[in-house]
Protein backbone atom coordinates (compact mmCIF):
# COMPACT_ATOMS: atom_id res chain seq x y z
CA UNK A 1 0.00 0.00 0.00
CA UNK A 2 1.36 3.39 -0.78
CA UNK A 3 1.12 6.11 1.41
CA UNK A 4 1.61 10.15 0.42
CA UNK A 5 2.70 12.94 2.43
CA UNK A 6 -0.26 14.44 1.85
CA UNK A 7 -2.67 11.22 3.05
CA UNK A 8 -0.41 10.78 5.99
CA UNK A 9 -0.72 14.37 7.37
CA UNK A 10 -4.83 14.16 6.30
CA UNK A 11 -4.93 11.13 8.17
CA UNK A 12 -3.04 12.20 11.53
CA UNK A 13 -4.41 16.17 11.50
CA UNK A 14 -6.53 15.95 14.27
CA UNK A 15 -3.91 13.76 16.71
CA UNK A 16 -1.00 16.28 15.93
CA UNK A 17 -2.76 19.05 16.50
CA UNK A 18 -0.10 21.06 18.47
CA UNK A 19 -1.33 24.80 17.32
CA UNK A 20 -4.31 24.49 19.49
CA UNK A 21 -3.28 25.58 22.51
CA UNK A 22 -1.71 28.92 21.19
CA UNK A 23 -4.96 30.84 21.02
CA UNK A 24 -5.37 30.34 24.77
CA UNK A 25 -1.52 31.41 25.81
CA UNK A 26 -2.51 35.49 25.92
CA UNK A 27 -5.11 34.87 28.36
CA UNK A 28 -3.73 34.20 31.81
CA UNK A 29 -7.39 33.04 33.40
CA UNK A 30 -7.19 30.40 31.04
CA UNK A 31 -3.12 29.44 31.67
CA UNK A 32 -3.68 25.37 32.87
CA UNK A 33 -1.91 24.90 36.44
CA UNK A 34 0.66 22.08 36.12
CA UNK A 35 2.47 20.62 39.02
CA UNK A 36 5.71 18.80 38.50
CA UNK A 37 6.84 15.46 40.63
CA UNK A 38 10.33 14.54 40.00
CA UNK A 39 12.68 17.45 39.52
CA UNK A 40 16.11 15.60 38.43
CA UNK A 41 17.36 15.89 34.38
CA UNK A 42 14.25 14.88 32.93
CA UNK A 43 11.68 16.64 35.26
CA UNK A 44 14.00 20.25 34.63
CA UNK A 45 13.86 19.58 30.82
CA UNK A 46 9.89 19.32 31.12
CA UNK A 47 9.15 22.35 32.86
CA UNK A 48 11.61 23.79 30.27
CA UNK A 49 9.26 22.46 27.17
CA UNK A 50 6.74 23.51 28.57
CA UNK A 51 4.15 26.03 26.79
CA UNK A 52 3.68 29.53 27.68
CA UNK A 53 -0.34 28.29 28.09
CA UNK A 54 0.89 26.53 30.99
CA UNK A 55 1.98 27.77 34.59
CA UNK A 56 3.75 25.57 36.92
CA UNK A 57 2.27 25.97 40.08
CA UNK A 58 3.85 23.33 42.09
CA UNK A 59 7.47 21.03 42.15
CA UNK A 60 8.33 18.12 44.37
CA UNK A 61 11.71 16.41 45.32
CA UNK A 62 12.15 14.09 47.65
CA UNK A 63 15.39 16.20 47.49
CA UNK A 64 15.94 19.80 48.24
CA UNK A 65 18.99 19.98 46.23
CA UNK A 66 16.85 19.51 43.31
CA UNK A 67 14.32 21.86 44.12
CA UNK A 68 16.91 24.38 44.34
CA UNK A 69 18.12 23.21 41.25
CA UNK A 70 15.01 24.14 39.71
CA UNK A 71 14.09 27.16 41.75
CA UNK A 72 17.87 28.82 40.99
CA UNK A 73 19.16 27.24 38.10
CA UNK A 74 22.85 27.36 36.97
CA UNK A 75 24.50 25.89 33.90
CA UNK A 76 22.84 24.67 30.99
CA UNK A 77 19.43 24.29 33.31
CA UNK A 78 19.26 28.52 33.44
CA UNK A 79 18.90 28.66 29.97
CA UNK A 80 16.06 25.66 30.00
CA UNK A 81 14.28 26.67 32.78
CA UNK A 82 14.17 30.77 31.68
CA UNK A 83 10.92 30.78 31.35
CA UNK A 84 10.00 28.96 34.55
CA UNK A 85 12.19 31.37 36.72
CA UNK A 86 10.55 34.57 35.01
CA UNK A 87 7.22 33.83 34.79
CA UNK A 88 6.48 31.38 37.57
CA UNK A 89 8.82 30.63 40.21
CA UNK A 90 7.69 32.96 42.25
CA UNK A 91 4.52 31.62 42.82
CA UNK A 92 5.08 28.46 43.04
CA UNK A 93 5.20 26.13 45.75
CA UNK A 94 7.01 23.30 46.77
CA UNK A 95 7.26 19.99 48.10
CA UNK A 96 8.98 16.85 49.31
CA UNK A 97 6.77 14.32 49.50
CA UNK A 98 4.20 14.10 46.66
CA UNK A 99 1.47 12.75 48.22
CA UNK A 100 1.19 16.40 49.98
CA UNK A 101 1.36 18.05 46.75
CA UNK A 102 -1.90 16.10 45.62
CA UNK A 103 -3.31 17.12 48.97
CA UNK A 104 -2.46 20.96 47.54
CA UNK A 105 -4.31 19.83 44.16
CA UNK A 106 -7.68 18.94 46.51
CA UNK A 107 -7.33 22.71 47.45
CA UNK A 108 -9.51 25.59 46.34
CA UNK A 109 -6.75 26.57 44.26
CA UNK A 110 -6.36 23.66 42.91
CA UNK A 111 -3.99 22.35 39.94
CA UNK A 112 -5.53 20.97 36.84
CA UNK A 113 -2.63 18.47 35.86
CA UNK A 114 0.62 17.48 36.92
CA UNK A 115 3.91 15.92 35.69
CA UNK A 116 5.44 12.71 36.63
CA UNK A 117 9.28 11.88 36.41
CA UNK A 118 10.15 10.17 39.59
CA UNK A 119 12.38 7.24 39.36
CA UNK A 120 10.21 4.19 37.96
CA UNK A 121 9.17 2.66 41.70
CA UNK A 122 7.34 5.90 42.62
CA UNK A 123 5.14 6.04 38.62
CA UNK A 124 2.31 4.02 39.73
CA UNK A 125 1.49 5.42 43.51
CA UNK A 126 2.02 8.65 42.56
CA UNK A 127 0.02 8.57 38.93
CA UNK A 128 -3.10 6.73 41.12
CA UNK A 129 -3.08 9.47 43.56
CA UNK A 130 -2.94 12.16 41.12
CA UNK A 131 -5.54 10.29 38.89
CA UNK A 132 -7.58 10.33 42.13
CA UNK A 133 -7.11 13.86 42.89
CA UNK A 134 -9.42 15.12 39.73
CA UNK A 135 -5.93 15.49 37.12
CA UNK A 136 -4.50 14.63 34.48
CA UNK A 137 -1.03 13.12 33.91
CA UNK A 138 2.15 12.87 32.11
CA UNK A 139 3.77 9.93 33.00
CA UNK A 140 7.32 9.49 31.94
CA UNK A 141 8.18 6.12 30.74
CA UNK A 142 8.66 3.40 31.45
CA UNK A 143 5.25 3.25 32.91
CA UNK A 144 5.88 1.11 35.86
CA UNK A 145 8.33 -1.62 37.66
CA UNK A 146 5.91 -4.26 37.73
CA UNK A 147 3.31 -5.54 35.14
CA UNK A 148 0.40 -5.86 37.76
CA UNK A 149 1.07 -2.64 38.50
CA UNK A 150 -0.12 -1.50 34.52
CA UNK A 151 -2.87 -3.24 35.08
CA UNK A 152 -3.89 -1.34 37.89
CA UNK A 153 -2.85 1.81 36.62
CA UNK A 154 -5.04 1.30 33.44
CA UNK A 155 -7.87 0.59 35.35
CA UNK A 156 -7.40 3.62 37.59
CA UNK A 157 -7.55 6.15 34.45
CA UNK A 158 -10.59 4.60 32.78
CA UNK A 159 -12.08 4.55 36.45
CA UNK A 160 -11.67 8.29 36.58
CA UNK A 161 -11.59 9.67 32.89
CA UNK A 162 -8.36 11.70 33.14
CA UNK A 163 -6.28 11.82 30.52
CA UNK A 164 -2.94 10.04 30.72
CA UNK A 165 -0.10 10.69 28.52
CA UNK A 166 2.59 8.33 28.27
CA UNK A 167 5.96 9.85 28.07
CA UNK A 168 6.79 7.92 24.80
CA UNK A 169 7.46 11.30 22.88
CA UNK A 170 8.82 8.79 20.03
CA UNK A 171 4.38 8.36 19.48
CA UNK A 172 4.20 12.04 18.18
CA UNK A 173 7.54 12.31 16.07
CA UNK A 174 5.96 12.40 12.21
CA UNK A 175 8.95 10.50 11.04
CA UNK A 176 8.51 7.66 13.13
CA UNK A 177 4.36 7.68 12.99
CA UNK A 178 4.85 7.55 9.42
CA UNK A 179 7.16 4.75 9.39
CA UNK A 180 4.58 2.51 11.77
CA UNK A 181 1.75 3.55 9.45
CA UNK A 182 3.73 2.26 6.57
CA UNK A 183 4.51 -0.85 7.58
CA UNK A 184 0.67 -1.24 9.64
CA UNK A 185 -0.80 -0.65 6.08
CA UNK A 186 1.30 -3.01 4.61
CA UNK A 187 4.15 -1.15 2.88
CA UNK A 188 6.52 -4.13 3.77
CA UNK A 189 4.03 -7.31 3.00
CA UNK A 190 4.14 -9.54 5.50
CA UNK A 191 6.13 -9.02 8.65
CA UNK A 192 8.32 -12.06 9.34
CA UNK A 193 10.94 -10.65 12.38
CA UNK A 194 11.90 -7.46 13.95
CA UNK A 195 14.99 -7.08 15.58
CA UNK A 196 15.74 -4.54 18.93
CA UNK A 197 18.63 -3.87 20.48
CA UNK A 198 19.57 -6.28 23.44
CA UNK A 199 19.11 -4.13 26.56
CA UNK A 200 20.81 -5.20 29.21
CA UNK A 201 18.45 -5.77 32.37
CA UNK A 202 18.86 -4.80 36.17
CA UNK A 203 21.58 -5.38 38.94
CA UNK A 204 20.02 -7.35 41.88
CA UNK A 205 21.17 -4.80 44.98
CA UNK A 206 24.55 -4.56 46.41
CA UNK A 207 25.33 -4.53 49.73
CA UNK A 208 26.10 -0.97 50.22
CA UNK A 209 27.68 1.01 53.04
CA UNK A 210 25.64 3.45 54.99
CA UNK A 211 26.94 7.05 53.84
CA UNK A 212 26.01 10.28 55.53
CA UNK A 213 22.98 11.82 53.89
CA UNK A 214 23.28 15.18 52.29
CA UNK A 215 21.42 17.26 49.82
CA UNK A 216 18.68 17.36 52.07
CA UNK A 217 17.11 13.92 50.65
CA UNK A 218 14.47 12.48 52.81
CA UNK A 219 15.37 8.89 51.82
CA UNK A 220 12.57 6.94 53.54
CA UNK A 221 10.30 9.11 50.75
CA UNK A 222 13.67 7.89 48.00
CA UNK A 223 12.88 4.29 48.92
CA UNK A 224 9.06 4.68 49.07
CA UNK A 225 7.77 1.20 48.15
CA UNK A 226 11.04 -0.46 47.86
CA UNK A 227 13.09 -1.85 51.10
CA UNK A 228 14.05 0.70 53.08
CA UNK A 229 18.32 1.19 52.68
CA UNK A 230 21.26 2.46 54.38
CA UNK A 231 21.15 5.95 52.63
CA UNK A 232 24.13 5.87 49.96
CA UNK A 233 24.27 8.37 46.99
CA UNK A 234 25.27 5.67 44.53
CA UNK A 235 21.09 4.87 45.24
CA UNK A 236 19.34 8.05 44.87
CA UNK A 237 21.97 9.95 42.60
CA UNK A 238 21.74 9.56 38.82
CA UNK A 239 24.06 11.10 35.98
CA UNK A 240 25.86 13.22 38.68
CA UNK A 241 29.25 11.70 38.85
CA UNK A 242 31.33 8.84 37.01
CA UNK A 243 32.61 5.63 38.57
CA UNK A 244 35.43 5.27 35.87
CA UNK A 245 34.17 5.02 32.08
CA UNK A 246 30.16 4.84 33.39
CA UNK A 247 28.24 7.99 33.89
CA UNK A 248 26.57 6.28 36.57
CA UNK A 249 22.75 5.56 36.86
CA UNK A 250 22.08 5.06 40.35
CA UNK A 251 18.80 3.80 41.07
CA UNK A 252 17.97 2.92 36.85
CA UNK A 253 20.91 0.40 37.61
CA UNK A 254 19.38 -1.78 40.14
CA UNK A 255 16.10 -4.22 39.98
CA UNK A 256 14.25 -2.63 43.20
CA UNK A 257 13.99 0.61 41.36
CA UNK A 258 14.03 -0.10 37.67
CA UNK A 259 14.25 -2.46 34.71
CA UNK A 260 17.66 -0.62 33.18
CA UNK A 261 17.96 -0.17 30.09
CA UNK A 262 15.75 -2.59 28.83
CA UNK A 263 12.36 -0.68 30.62
CA UNK A 264 14.37 2.80 30.07
CA UNK A 265 15.39 2.74 26.39
CA UNK A 266 13.36 -0.78 25.11
CA UNK A 267 10.17 1.31 26.19
CA UNK A 268 11.04 3.59 23.39
CA UNK A 269 11.77 0.98 20.55
CA UNK A 270 9.55 -1.69 21.98
CA UNK A 271 6.65 0.97 21.71
CA UNK A 272 7.21 2.00 17.87
CA UNK A 273 7.58 -1.74 17.00
CA UNK A 274 3.78 -2.21 18.92
CA UNK A 275 2.54 0.88 17.56
CA UNK A 276 3.95 -0.49 13.55
CA UNK A 277 2.37 -4.03 14.49
CA UNK A 278 -0.93 -2.44 15.95
CA UNK A 279 -0.38 -4.75 18.70
CA UNK A 280 -1.18 -1.81 21.32
CA UNK A 281 -3.89 -3.91 23.53
CA UNK A 282 -2.25 -7.01 23.40
CA UNK A 283 1.45 -9.02 23.19
CA UNK A 284 3.56 -12.25 22.43
CA UNK A 285 2.65 -15.53 23.91
CA UNK A 286 6.14 -16.81 24.40
CA UNK A 287 9.31 -15.80 25.11
CA UNK A 288 12.71 -16.91 25.87
CA UNK A 289 16.26 -15.70 27.12
CA UNK A 290 19.41 -17.41 25.03
CA UNK A 291 22.72 -17.68 26.07
CA UNK A 292 25.32 -16.59 24.23
CA UNK A 293 28.83 -17.70 23.58
CA UNK A 294 29.94 -15.02 25.57
CA UNK A 295 28.74 -12.21 27.76
CA UNK A 296 31.89 -10.67 27.74
CA UNK A 297 31.33 -9.95 24.22
CA UNK A 298 28.36 -7.91 24.66
CA UNK A 299 29.14 -5.80 27.29
CA UNK A 300 31.20 -3.22 25.48
CA UNK A 301 28.11 -1.46 23.42
CA UNK A 302 27.17 -0.92 26.59
CA UNK A 303 30.61 0.36 28.72
CA UNK A 304 29.28 3.78 28.83
CA UNK A 305 25.69 3.26 31.19
CA UNK A 306 26.34 -0.28 32.64
CA UNK A 307 28.82 -1.91 34.51
CA UNK A 308 30.78 -5.22 33.30
CA UNK A 309 29.16 -8.37 33.46
CA UNK A 310 31.57 -9.56 36.75
CA UNK A 311 29.13 -9.28 39.27
CA UNK A 312 29.43 -7.54 42.59
CA UNK A 313 32.99 -6.21 41.65
CA UNK A 314 31.25 -4.07 39.09
CA UNK A 315 29.77 -2.16 42.11
CA UNK A 316 31.61 -0.17 43.75
CA UNK A 317 31.75 -1.32 47.42
CA UNK A 318 33.84 -2.92 49.76
CA UNK A 319 31.40 -5.34 51.30
CA UNK A 320 30.89 -9.34 49.97
CA UNK A 321 27.80 -10.78 48.39
CA UNK A 322 25.69 -12.46 50.76
CA UNK A 323 26.40 -15.95 51.37
CA UNK A 324 23.19 -17.42 50.07
CA UNK A 325 23.86 -15.30 46.96
CA UNK A 326 23.41 -17.95 43.39
CA UNK A 327 27.52 -18.13 42.38
CA UNK A 328 27.76 -18.86 38.42
CA UNK A 329 30.78 -20.85 37.02
CA UNK A 330 33.30 -18.32 37.36
CA UNK A 331 32.13 -16.75 40.82
CA UNK A 332 30.27 -14.34 40.49
CA UNK A 333 26.54 -13.64 40.61
CA UNK A 334 24.96 -15.36 37.31
CA UNK A 335 21.97 -13.23 37.20
CA UNK A 336 24.36 -10.61 36.90
CA UNK A 337 25.49 -12.03 33.56
CA UNK A 338 22.34 -13.29 31.99
CA UNK A 339 20.70 -9.52 32.43
CA UNK A 340 23.07 -9.27 29.09
CA UNK A 341 21.24 -12.55 27.52
CA UNK A 342 19.55 -11.93 24.22
CA UNK A 343 15.85 -13.08 24.18
CA UNK A 344 13.78 -13.83 21.46
CA UNK A 345 9.41 -13.63 21.89
CA UNK A 346 6.82 -15.01 19.68
CA UNK A 347 3.48 -13.11 18.80
CA UNK A 348 0.50 -15.63 17.85
CA UNK A 349 0.98 -15.00 14.25
CA UNK A 350 4.36 -15.96 13.98
CA UNK A 351 6.15 -12.87 14.07
CA UNK A 352 9.19 -13.34 16.13
CA UNK A 353 11.41 -10.17 18.40
CA UNK A 354 14.57 -10.56 18.72
CA UNK A 355 16.94 -8.25 21.32
CA UNK A 356 20.03 -8.98 19.74
CA UNK A 357 23.24 -8.22 20.01
CA UNK A 358 24.28 -5.00 18.33
CA UNK A 359 26.29 -5.60 15.26
CA UNK A 360 24.07 -7.59 13.64
CA UNK A 361 21.76 -5.05 12.58
CA UNK A 362 23.85 -2.05 12.87
CA UNK A 363 24.03 -0.90 9.35
CA UNK A 364 23.80 2.02 6.72
CA UNK A 365 23.32 5.42 7.63
CA UNK A 366 21.44 4.77 11.20
CA UNK A 367 24.76 3.71 12.58
CA UNK A 368 25.97 5.62 16.14
CA UNK A 369 23.74 4.30 18.25
CA UNK A 370 21.45 1.80 20.67
CA UNK A 371 18.12 2.58 19.52
CA UNK A 372 17.22 0.82 16.41
CA UNK A 373 15.14 -1.27 14.96
CA UNK A 374 14.80 -3.78 12.09
CA UNK A 375 11.47 -4.77 10.40
CA UNK A 376 11.58 -7.61 8.20
CA UNK A 377 8.84 -8.07 5.64
CA UNK A 378 8.04 -9.72 2.12
CA UNK A 379 9.05 -6.68 0.31
CA UNK A 380 12.06 -5.83 1.95
CA UNK A 381 13.36 -4.34 5.27
CA UNK A 382 12.50 -0.94 7.36
CA UNK A 383 15.42 0.64 9.87
CA UNK A 384 14.39 3.02 12.35
CA UNK A 385 15.61 4.98 14.70
CA UNK A 386 13.97 8.10 16.80
CA UNK A 387 13.17 10.49 14.08
CA UNK A 388 14.56 8.74 11.10
CA UNK A 389 13.73 5.76 9.11
CA UNK A 390 15.23 3.86 5.53
CA UNK A 391 14.07 1.13 3.71
CA UNK A 392 15.81 -1.96 1.89
CA UNK A 393 15.34 -1.57 -1.02
CA UNK A 394 15.47 1.98 -0.71
CA UNK A 395 12.02 3.18 -2.85
CA UNK A 396 9.72 1.62 -1.06
CA UNK A 397 8.75 4.72 0.05
CA UNK A 398 8.78 7.63 -2.24
CA UNK A 399 6.81 10.20 -0.94
CA UNK A 400 7.69 10.51 3.17
CA UNK A 401 7.49 13.07 6.21
CA UNK A 402 9.41 16.23 4.57
CA UNK A 403 12.82 16.90 6.22
CA UNK A 404 11.77 20.14 7.92
CA UNK A 405 9.03 18.49 10.24
CA UNK A 406 12.03 15.86 11.35
CA UNK A 407 14.22 19.18 12.43
CA UNK A 408 11.79 20.31 15.32
CA UNK A 409 12.62 17.33 17.25
CA UNK A 410 16.92 18.26 16.91
CA UNK A 411 18.29 17.98 19.75
CA UNK A 412 18.01 14.58 21.06
CA UNK A 413 15.77 13.13 23.83
CA UNK A 414 15.33 16.85 25.56
CA UNK A 415 12.79 17.90 23.09
CA UNK A 416 9.27 17.02 24.63
CA UNK A 417 7.25 20.00 23.49
CA UNK A 418 5.26 19.05 20.88
CA UNK A 419 4.62 15.34 22.98
CA UNK A 420 3.66 17.57 26.06
CA UNK A 421 1.10 19.93 23.60
CA UNK A 422 -0.64 16.95 22.45
CA UNK A 423 -1.29 15.72 26.03
CA UNK A 424 -2.04 19.49 26.57
CA UNK A 425 -4.81 19.32 23.64
CA UNK A 426 -6.06 16.17 24.46
CA UNK A 427 -6.84 17.56 28.14
CA UNK A 428 -8.40 20.75 26.58
CA UNK A 429 -10.43 19.30 23.52
CA UNK A 430 -11.16 15.36 25.06
CA UNK A 431 -9.22 13.73 22.12
CA UNK A 432 -6.78 10.79 22.69
CA UNK A 433 -3.66 11.26 23.62
CA UNK A 434 -1.08 10.05 21.63
CA UNK A 435 0.48 7.85 23.62
CA UNK A 436 -2.24 6.06 25.66
CA UNK A 437 -2.01 4.15 28.89
CA UNK A 438 -2.69 0.71 27.43
CA UNK A 439 -0.05 1.09 24.85
CA UNK A 440 2.59 1.92 27.43
CA UNK A 441 1.46 -0.38 29.53
CA UNK A 442 1.14 -3.27 26.90
CA UNK A 443 4.93 -1.20 26.12
CA UNK A 444 6.84 -2.10 28.91
CA UNK A 445 4.85 -5.49 29.67
CA UNK A 446 7.36 -6.82 26.92
CA UNK A 447 10.07 -4.99 28.40
CA UNK A 448 9.27 -6.94 31.68
CA UNK A 449 8.71 -10.05 30.03
CA UNK A 450 12.58 -9.84 28.65
CA UNK A 451 14.00 -9.11 32.32
CA UNK A 452 11.36 -12.04 34.15
CA UNK A 453 13.02 -14.49 31.41
CA UNK A 454 16.67 -13.86 31.97
CA UNK A 455 15.84 -13.87 36.03
CA UNK A 456 14.01 -17.30 35.51
CA UNK A 457 16.14 -18.87 33.09
CA UNK A 458 13.67 -21.05 31.14
CA UNK A 459 10.99 -20.48 28.54
CA UNK A 460 7.72 -19.03 29.34
CA UNK A 461 4.45 -18.49 28.20
CA UNK A 462 2.75 -15.68 28.20
CA UNK A 463 -1.13 -15.13 28.17
CA UNK A 464 -1.97 -11.38 27.06
CA UNK A 465 -5.26 -11.46 27.66
CA UNK A 466 -5.33 -12.88 31.09
CA UNK A 467 -1.81 -11.57 31.83
CA UNK A 468 -0.53 -14.06 33.40
CA UNK A 469 2.14 -16.81 32.53
CA UNK A 470 0.45 -20.14 31.20
CA UNK A 471 0.68 -22.94 33.81
CA UNK A 472 3.60 -21.63 36.06
CA UNK A 473 2.94 -19.92 39.16
CA UNK A 474 6.39 -19.21 40.26
CA UNK A 475 6.42 -17.09 37.12
CA UNK A 476 3.11 -15.65 38.07
CA UNK A 477 4.92 -14.53 41.43
CA UNK A 478 7.32 -12.06 39.40
CA UNK A 479 4.29 -10.21 37.88
CA UNK A 480 3.86 -7.85 41.86
CA UNK A 481 6.16 -7.09 44.56
CA UNK A 482 5.43 -6.99 47.92
CA UNK A 483 5.26 -2.68 48.44
CA UNK A 484 6.25 -0.98 52.01
CA UNK A 485 3.57 0.50 54.57
CA UNK A 486 3.03 3.52 53.84
CA UNK A 487 3.09 3.26 49.98
CA UNK A 488 0.61 0.64 48.87
CA UNK A 489 -0.90 1.67 45.75
CA UNK A 490 -4.58 2.71 46.82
Amino acid sequence: MTITRRSFLQTTAASLSLTALSVRADSPNERLRVGVIGTGVRGKYLIGNLPPSVSVGAICDCASLRIASVMEPKGEFAKVLAHFTQADAAKCETFQDYRRLLDRAKSKDKLDAVIIATPDHHHAQAAILALQAGLDVYLEKPLTVTIREGRLLADAVKRTGRVLQVGSQQRTMEVNRFACEFIRNGGLGRITKVELPNYPGPLPMPPLDQEPAFGGVDFDLFCGPAPLRPHHRHLWMKEDFKVGDLLWRGWDLFRDYSGHLMTNWGAHTVDMVQLALGRDDTGPVEVRAVEPNSVAELWPHWKSKTPAPVGWDSIPTNKQPPANQEKGRDGIATYADRRFWPVTMRYADGIELHFTPWDSTQAGSLKGGPDFIVFHGEKGRLKMRRNNFETDPPGLVTNGPDAAIASKWSGGGHVARPHLENWLDAIRTGAKPNAPIEAGHRTVTICHLANIARELNRPLRWDPVREQFAEDASANESLTRPRRNGFSLP
